[in-house]
């Protein structure tokens, strides 16, 4: 009887723990995300889902605002059946696998809820800015420094929008970062490249206001947070003057993660999956902007200022090939939300547009998913080889002329080659190789008899690039930055081509980055970034795009804060 007593005891107490193990107990799983394994522990109890952490992930750093609203859709319907977030749904993907090998490995059997009903309120502010990328963010923060109340929307669940993808870095001159490491730069040299970049099309106020700005935004992203220490160089530039975070990490990311930090640190509204339909204008002056809620509700948001900062329309294949014929077809480096949505929302403003047939292909993109390679690789470099096994092209041309080289190539594509020690001099690679991007040989010979080119051309190609390199100058194609001779094992290769990058085009403003009409300013009415045209002209230097949005869209936010007043 004491045997059956104890033997009864330990499988009541096993019993229990069985109990124990399936509703009181916090599960551990993981996925892969975009970058890696994303690993969850997930609190299910009594049946129900009570908390969600995310214990280890490697995904950038824009994707954390999206993992957070998956988090809480999930708790809050009880089910991982909750909508990708835009622009991130590998990582959406993954986190709510992992959430699912929990949810399995407990056997609990969840109850779906239906999500609560927000019903949303006309509401008045200052400034209201449209658009939550860098350009958006930058306005918001500016704003609200000078004491304005402002609401940012943004129609993704995330912010940062193209900025996200930013990897080169920002330009600018005669900054603190080019004084501490010696480079001798001036403003004026940067507006002349600008201005030759761009064909000498470009409005010429504009490029001075952003050159003359360019050494202070650098300090002023720095003091909210953003690395920009480190120092490149990229096609069209004179000398060094690309800024980016140490290593030469992406620009894009990193200074999303502070300025989205900052804004939120400073009491901005943010409001997320937020779809501004229309501004309001009575003819005289804006009055606000008219909103689509995440529920799908429309409300009024009041604002004596409205600021455009929607980005560009690269994503927009439609209005791509309406302004360029000869794009239909093309890729895009574009996210999905970059659909020209400011400049439809503006035009029964009669807003002045300008350069809208201005549209640049980057010619570094993987042809077979749209992902770009930053110019910076070349910058550190790398050389561009065709099928033949040799160079074609000044690899750090302008962007229209490196892409028109790659087209007349066969295949009408091209080989972005280079070594281990320019793979170890930008931290930018080590991604492109972890995602599998790369094709690689321990010699040359090896790398030429994967790709199928003649490898005893591809090692004439970089015996004289080499060479060059020795003596500091390219015969051959009169390429003026040579930082390494490429001789050091493995190899590295991967396939590029063109495809839209960036629309120049898009609505006039002038230096106060007030939005015109007939060349007068539309009261209240204020644009920076990728929406506006004038600035870069016809072709768009690699590295002037960040400057252009964070330096218009401080300008943007200041002014338009003055405005309110």
């Amino acid at each position: 009887m004491k045997f059956f007593n104890k033997k009864y005891v330990s499988i009541l107490a096993s019993l229990l723990l069985t109990t124990t193990l399936v509703q009181g107990k916090e599960f551990i799983s993981s996925a892969k995300g975009y970058n890696g394994d994303i690993k969850v522990k997930v609190d299910i109890n009594n049946n129900e889902i009570k908390n969600i952490e995310i214990l280890e992930e490697k995904e950038s750093d824009f994707t954390r605002d999206g993992m957070k609203s998956i988090i809480s859709d999930i708790i809050e319907t009880q089910s991982t059946k909750v909508d990708n977030v835009a622009g991130a749904t590998s990582t959406s993907v993954g986190l709510k696998r992992a959430v699912d090998r929990a949810i399995k490995e407990s056997g609990a059997k969840l109850t779906p809820k239906e999500k609560k009903v927000i019903v949303y309120n006309d509401v008045t502010t200052d400034v209201v800015i449209i658009g939550g990328g860098g350009a958006g963010l930058t306005a918001a923060i500016a704003a609200k420094d000078n004491g304005s109340n402002v609401i940012l929307v943004e129609k993704a669940a995330i912010l940062g929008g193209n900025t996200n993808y930013a990897t080169g870095g920002l330009n600018a001159a005669e900054t603190s970062v080019q004084k501490s490491k010696g480079v001798n730069d001036s403003v004026d040299i940067f507006i002349e490249d600008t201005m030759k970049g761009g064909k000498n099309t470009n409005d010429k106020t504009l490029v001075t206001k952003m050159a003359d700005s360019s050494a202070e935004i650098v300090d002023w992203l720095m003091d909210k947070g953003a690395d920009l220490s480190d120092l490149g160089r990229m096609g069209g530039q004179s000398v060094n003057r690309t800024h980016r975070p140490t290593g030469g990490a992406p620009v894009g990311p990193n200074v999303v993660a502070a300025l989205s930090e900052s804004a939120k640190k400073s009491g901005v509204d943010i409001r997320l999956s937020t779809f501004a339909e229309s501004i309001i204008y009575d003819g005289k002056a804006v009055k606000g902007i008219v909103v689509k809620a995440p529920t799908g509700q429309k409300y009024t948001i009041n604002s004596k200022a409205v600021i455009i900062a929607t980005g560009g329309f690269g994503a927009n294949s439609e209005m791509i090939v309406e302004n360029v014929s000869s794009l239909k077809g093309f890729g895009t480096t574009n996210h999905k939300g970059a659909t020209g949505d400011g400049i439809t929302m503006a035009k029964p403003l009669d807003v002045d547009l300008i350069h809208m047939d201005q549209i640049q292909t980057h010619p570094t993109v993987i042809p077979t998913n749209s992902v770009m390679i930053t110019e910076a690789v070349r910058g550190n470099g790398a050389i561009l080889v065709n099928r033949d096994g040799k160079r074609f092209v000044n690899e750090l041309d302008t962007r229209d002329v490196v892409s028109k080289a790659e087209l007349a190539q066969k295949g009408e594509s091209a080989y972005l080659m280079f070594d281990e020690t320019v793979k170890k001099s930008l931290k930018a690679i080590d991604s492109y190789d972890k995602k599998g991007y790369l094709t690689k040989g321990d010699t040359l010979s090896e790398l030429a008899k994967k790709l199928n080119i003649p490898a005893t051309e591809l090692e004439k190609t970089f015996s004289k690039y080499n060479e060059s390199v020795k003596v500091g100058q390219d015969p051959e194609f009169d390429r003026q930055n040579l930082p390494t001779a490429l001789t050091e094992g493995p190899f590295y290769s991967v396939e590029v081509a063109p495809a839209v990058h960036h629309t120049m085009g898009g609505i006039k403003i002038n230096e106060k980055a007030e939005v015109l009409s007939n060349n007068t300013p539309i009261n209240g009415l204020f644009a920076a970034g990728e929406v506006t045209g004038g600035i870069h002209g016809s072709n768009r230097l690699g590295g002037n795009a960040v400057v252009d949005i964070t330096v218009f869209g401080k300008i943007a936010g200041e002014n338009a804060s003055n405005f309110s007043k």
